[in-house]
């Protein structure tokens, strides 16, 4: 939901409320669950952390630095035609890794505290679909997903795979190639012969073609934050999960719950953005812990 609908909320944010957040307490495994009895409608919000297990490297550090160059700008992608070579043969390159990536211990776990009736609504950060593929359902991808890419001319989405093909056809040069994997199908390519790679067109018009998700300096649709929005109102307490939240646009969330005195709690090795808004913060792997309360209350 955009800041101004936010704002007829009950958790918005408004002069007279100032709020004054203690430190968050520190817990292990018996606290989180023991948050979880309290509040049985949880609004869950995952990060890149949830993913990390299924071999999708992550973005930030325990620090919540980034760990490596930051992502192509929306607006480098519309304009540089060397920064969509540069993009598409990373994806290129990067793609298999996460289209075999498959659910972890926390995507399961997840799925299975939602069919217990403990998740009121999940929302993701991730583009990669694995909640999904884990059996969550209803999940609001704030981000979008990565395994669809759109045509900015005709609106026709085509699967990713199909994309794959094209560029391997075109790009033969590049079908051997190994590199290091990035977050969400990236890859740390360098590679000389940039000037000489095509980039996919759509297969039905010919148009300019963009990987279906939000990039950095690219708004959240309005539907989906108004979704998330709603869900977080019906809640009972918030729970992150592997997130540093340093991206406003899962950090608003935190924000917005903090302001109608919503409890908080994260499960998130590190540094969060949100720490001061905590009510309860765990450091644990997300999977090992996920799967311990999964197994208490379903």
């Amino acid at each position: 939901m955009s800041e101004s609908v936010a704002s007829s909320l009950s958790f918005a944010s408004s002069p007279s409320l100032a709020i004054q957040p203690a430190a968050p307490n520190e817990g292990g495994l018996d606290a989180l669950r023991e948050f979880m009895e309290r509040h049985r409608r949880l609004f869950v919000l995952t990060g890149a952390g949830a993913s990390t297990a299924s071999g999708i490297p992550g973005y930030r550090d325990a620090n919540g630095e980034w760990m490596r160059a930051q992502p192509i700008q929306l607006q480098a992608f519309l304009d540089s035609e060397h920064a969509r070579r540069r993009y598409w043969a990373r994806s290129m390159v990067g793609w298999p890794l996460l289209a075999g990536a498959q659910p972890n211990a926390a995507h399961r776990a997840l799925a299975r505290l939602g069919a217990a009736d403990r998740v009121a609504r999940l929302v993701t950060q991730n583009v990669d679909g694995l909640h999904q593929c884990a059996g969550s359902t209803d999940v609001i991808e704030l981000h979008g997903s990565i395994r669809q890419v759109a045509c900015l001319n005709c609106g026709v989405e085509h699967p990713r795979d199909d994309i794959q093909d094209i560029l391997a056809r075109e790009n033969p040069g590049l079908a051997d190639a190994v590199a290091a994997p990035s977050a969400d199908g990236d890859a740390h390519l360098e590679w000389d012969g940039l000037d000489a790679f095509r980039v996919p067109a759509c297969p039905r018009c010919g148009g300019f073609l963009k990987p279906s998700v939000v990039f950095f300096g690219e708004s959240v649709p309005r539907e989906r934050v108004d979704a998330a929005t709603h869900a977080l109102e019906a809640a009972d307490a918030m729970l992150v999960v592997g997130s540093s939240l340093m991206v406003y646009s899962g950090y608003r969330f935190c924000l917005w719950a903090s302001r109608a005195g919503m409890p908080i709690a994260a499960l998130n090795i590190g540094r969060t953005r949100a720490d001061s808004l905590l009510s309860l913060k765990v450091e644990l792997p997300c999977g090992d812990a996920l799967a311990a309360l999964a197994g208490h209350f379903s």
